[in-house]
């Protein structure tokens, strides 16, 4: 499941080292795993070279993403609403990693950011990016009761308060904070689109474009209601120092919209075309979490 160089030399810097050609874009199969073991589940060749090395965390114990069991999830009327505040001017650029495509904001100052929910103090934005899959029937990086979405946005925070920077909170004790919402197809997102035409610029690894001033909170649903576990990044270095806010409401986006994620590619310019699908971690176990609720749970699911 991150700013500028500071994301790409200390997270994206393992994501070269590790390049080797890709799988076949065959997709996996659909995941439909119990709350505590789906991470070997998934055949080896279907995954992104990311995945098949070591993991960085040897016995960790909080790692994401999860399946999340809408029964299983505690209510806690502690819990307050979410504070969501972005500066649409604090947008800088958008760049195909290698992995993904992630927009990039300016995090010098406290305008983008969010603090209450689960929070207990202020955390800076300092990118977004989206995970997705070669086809429509999976893609998300966490999955709802086994269900897995096409694509899933992760906002991504760091705590101003106790670190100076972000790549001390990377690896600091409460550091990151991300808002993870899924995408389901249904009707065009008109925000989004802004985003879609851009995508061309970037199509190679290590393109970048100009982004025109980008409020991200547009991305997400209009319903706030959330689950939220204690976790990691989804990318090495996998540090065990998020806290994930899943946002329990998808929002829709047409399929022409996520056809234009498939467009880019892993490899860069000159390379052997490898088309970026599938760039999501495989499901971890829960251990010993628990996943709290913002809302009491009911007898409907989450998908409709």
């Amino acid at each position: 499941m991150l700013g500028r160089n500071t994301w790409k030399t200390s997270a994206f810097s393992l994501v070269e080292q590790m390049w080797v050609p890709l799988w076949s874009r065959s997709m996996r199969p659909g995941r439909w795993c119990s709350q505590h073991s789906c991470a070997r589940r998934t055949s080896n060749n279907t995954l992104h070279p990311l995945w098949t090395g070591p993991v960085s965390v040897p016995g960790g114990t909080r790692q994401s993403p999860i399946n999340i069991q809408w029964r299983d999830s505690v209510y806690d009327p502690r819990l307050k609403p979410l504070r969501v505040s972005y500066d649409a001017a604090s947008c800088l650029y958008v760049w195909n990693t290698g992995y993904l495509f992630q927009v990039e904001f300016d995090d010098a100052t406290e305008v983008s950011g969010i603090s209450g929910g689960p929070l207990e103090n202020h955390y800076r934005l300092k990118q977004f990016h989206f995970h997705w899959g070669a086809e429509n029937e999976g893609g998300s990086e966490h999955t709802v009761d086994g269900h897995a979405y096409p694509a899933e946005l992760h906002l991504v925070h760091w705590n101003s308060v106790k670190y100076q920077n972000y790549k001390e909170a990377v690896v600091g004790e409460n550091g990151l904070a991300v808002i993870g919402v899924f995408l389901k197809l249904g009707a065009h997102h008109q925000t989004l689109q802004r985003l879609v035409d851009i995508l061309p610029e970037i199509k190679h690894k290590d393109a970048r474009a100009a982004m025109p001033p980008f409020d991200p909170s547009t991305l997400l649903p209009t319903c706030w209601d959330y689950w939220t576990y204690a976790g990691s990044l989804t990318t090495p270095p996998l540090t065990e120092s998020a806290t994930w806010i899943i946002q329990k409401e998808p929002v829709e986006v047409a399929p022409s919209q996520l056809s234009a994620f498939r467009t880019l590619l892993f490899s860069a310019l000159g390379e052997e075309e490898k088309m970026m699908v599938n760039n999501y971690r495989p499901l971890q176990p829960l251990m010993n979490r628990k996943v709290w609720a913002s809302f009491q749970a009911t007898n409907e699911g989450t998908r409709s």
